[in-house]
């Protein structure tokens, strides 16, 4: 069992610690990468892995809502443990609410569980995506502009490729080959970007950043756990949604910090310290549910 869980947690971690390291020496400008990633490598995994045989709506529909119930859950008792330690609820909410599903999420669940579970694991990390456009904007300033979610490339690849789940419409398999080949190139590069981006944010608040490495996992997994006990799932089901609760704060909370110019230090603090302790969270999901 302790070697499955190295094979599968030392592949990502020794990716992040190399993208930290050549972050720290090159201080390499990745917008231009990571642009590029969101706008075409990430959109032809997405649509190759819905428009595939491996995805089904109506199968995943569960884990969605279990997302959904895990989020918010999350959000909740993030606000309660803000108002019981003194931190600003805007500050603390949304790095435990909005977990690392895209960085680390997709290719920890498929060094787990294999291409089986590319579908679900693309469809937690839209929900999840959904939500954090809509709600962190609204938690930090009271503003939503979730209509600009719908234009992303992302979204047009994940209606595109549900569509032709959907309807059984066959796509030329050299389009779909193709596709994969290129979405492929997004998982690494994911992986890769988020140590680089470690590696160029400062770390100045210990105490709130630990506080929120500690209550993105421990809630997730706490909602997770609640939400498995309460409605009756598959295995496999419950174990991605284990898996999907322990992941560490995903780095775009501290873009959304910066941009609303809400405490940025400490949300990257939360950031910075949740995936270093996700060396310690993510093995012990793995083993309670493997």
């Amino acid at each position: 069992m302790l070697f499955r869980i190295i094979n599968i947690v030392f592949p990502i971690f020794l990716i992040v610690i190399t993208g930290f390291i050549y972050g720290r020496k090159h201080q390499p400008e990745m917008t231009a990468a990571n642009k590029m990633n969101m706008e075409v490598f990430l959109p032809a995994l997405i649509f190759s892995a819905l428009a595939g045989k491996s995805f089904a709506l109506a199968e995943n529909l569960p884990a969605i809502i279990g997302c959904i119930v895990i989020t918010v859950g999350s959000g909740l008792l993030g606000w309660m443990s803000a108002r019981l330690l003194g931190y600003n609820p805007k500050t603390l909410i949304p790095p435990v609410m909005f977990n690392n599903v895209g960085n680390m999420g997709l290719p920890l669940m498929l060094l787990t569980f294999g291409e089986k579970a590319l579908g679900i694991a693309i469809v937690l990390m839209l929900v999840m995506t959904i939500m954090q456009f809509a709600l962190t904007p609204w938690i930090i300033s009271g503003r939503s502009p979730v209509s600009t979610v719908w234009r992303e490339p992302f979204m047009i690849a994940s209606a595109l490729g549900i569509i032709v789940s959907l309807t059984g419409i066959s796509v030329w398999q050299p389009i779909l080959s193709a596709c994969k080949i290129v979405g492929d190139i997004s998982l690494g590069l994911m992986i890769f970007s988020l140590g680089v981006r470690l590696a160029s944010t400062q770390l100045n608040s210990w105490a709130i950043g630990i506080t929120g490495a500690i209550l993105t996992p421990v809630t997730g997994l706490i909602m997770a756990w609640l939400f498995c006990q309460s409605v009756s799932l598959p295995s496999f089901t419950q174990d991605v949604l284990f898996i999907f609760g322990a992941l560490p704060p995903a780095v775009s909370n501290f873009i959304f910090a910066e941009r609303y110019n809400q405490e940025p230090d400490k949300v990257a603090s939360i950031v910075i310290i949740g995936n270093v302790f996700s060396i310690l969270f993510i093995p012990l999901a793995l083993a309670l549910r493997l």
